[in-house]
């Protein structure tokens, strides 16, 4: 397979009851369906990442329950039980096209601390490049009310900017976005395509309406505006419609559309420039000052003369030239200490320096940002 970079990426969110037929257990064909979907997305050029719910659901079901309880140990083992037949369901659906998966199960705290945020990426840019589809959850069996991403809406959000994906989909057991809610006004009309800035969203955006889930269409609508920080446009769109996710690669628009203001290298850009502290420095040749504002490539440690402060592997480094002027700043790959072995050395000698090589770039280009120098 193609370097995932290289094509459009998708970050696929579906929601619990339209994977457990209204709480009566996973509904295996519906998931067959949405795999179908998704290796014709692949085939098409796209790489896609799963975002799914269903584990909670799946629990009470098989644990013999009558309705979600609201007690902390019960939801977490009612995810743990779940989590088993919903990973189970996924692989047998891919196995059958011959593609692998991996679960992958987050917290806000892993995307929150800067070393984890790029682990997280670092795995889900090898599945990605390796031909594997990520499915990814919410880790309910650990999470605590302090650490919970709240709803999978918002998980499927910052996956989008952890992987700067292009496009953010939604699927729901609605139409998309309407103007009021259709629940309670017959003459309420689908929004077809907004900016996701627009504060209209706000105004026609209810609670959830689902038992099961806890994610109603103002948490999608938060989702979007934080795929939109790394300039994801999102799609909220019904998962009862026919090839829903085809149909939006091939250009038709079922559901709604809300746009990102920027586009994705912009936006993830400004993010790293105006959000993160800078912890360390780093001192670099010509060479590698021309190479990065002349071809927008990423930092290699050949190209660095000297590194000061203490700082760890996902810290937010400054770059700087011969003359002390700034260049630019970003996400370190390696701590300090590991950058002062590895400094001057061609990415190849890394792994014979340090034992081992997490990543042949000290500072990736998708985590730089150029300043003036």
């Amino acid at each position: 397979m193609s370097d995932w970079r290289a094509n459009k990426l998708w970050v696929v969110k579906i929601g619990s009851t339209l994977l457990t037929a209204n709480g009566q257990g996973l509904d295996g064909t519906a998931i067959a369906g949405w795999v179908n979907q998704i290796v014709q997305l692949r085939e098409a050029g796209c790489s896609v990442l799963l975002v799914s719910s269903g584990a909670v659901a799946e629990g009470i079901k098989r644990l013999g329950w009558k309705k979600r309880p609201h007690a902390v140990h019960q939801l977490q083992a009612a995810a743990a039980v779940g989590q088993m037949g919903l990973i189970q369901a996924y692989e047998s659906a891919f196995q059958v096209h011959h593609i692998h998966t991996a679960q992958i199960l987050l917290t806000h705290d892993d995307l929150s601390n800067r070393q984890r945020y790029l682990n997280a990426k670092s795995t889900l840019t090898t599945l990605l490049t390796g031909g594997v589809v990520p499915i990814i959850n919410e880790n309910d069996t650990v999470v605590t009310d302090e650490i919970r991403f709240g709803d999978n809406d918002t998980l499927a959000g910052l996956v989008a900017n952890l992987v700067a994906a292009d496009m953010l989909v939604i699927l729901t057991d609605q139409s998309g976005v309407f103007d009021a809610d259709p629940r309670q006004d017959s003459r309420a009309k689908l929004i077809g395509t907004m900016s996701v800035e627009d504060r209209k969203l706000d105004q026609v955006a209810g609670d959830s309406g689902s038992a099961l889930g806890r994610g109603g269409m103002l948490s999608k609508i938060r989702a979007a505006r934080i795929a939109a920080r790394s300039g994801a446009n999102t799609v909220i769109a019904s998962g009862h419609e026919t090839d829903v996710l085809l149909r939006w690669q091939r250009g038709e628009t079922p559901g709604t559309l809300l746009c990102a203001s920027q586009a994705p290298v912009v936006a993830r850009k400004q993010w790293l420039a105006g959000q993160l502290q800078v912890q360390g420095r780093l001192t670099l040749d010509r060479g590698a000052v021309d190479v990065l504002q002349q071809k927008g490539s990423s930092l290699l440690a050949v190209g660095v003369t000297a590194v000061s402060g203490s700082f760890e592997r996902g810290s937010v480094v400054v770059c700087w030239d011969e003359h002390g002027q700034e260049v630019g700043r970003g996400l370190s790959n390696y701590n300090a200490a590991e950058a002062r072995r590895i400094m001057g050395y061609s990415s190849h000698e890394i792994e014979g320096i340090l034992g081992y090589m997490d990543e042949p770039e000290l500072i990736h280009r998708d985590n730089l940002v150029l300043t003036d120098c």
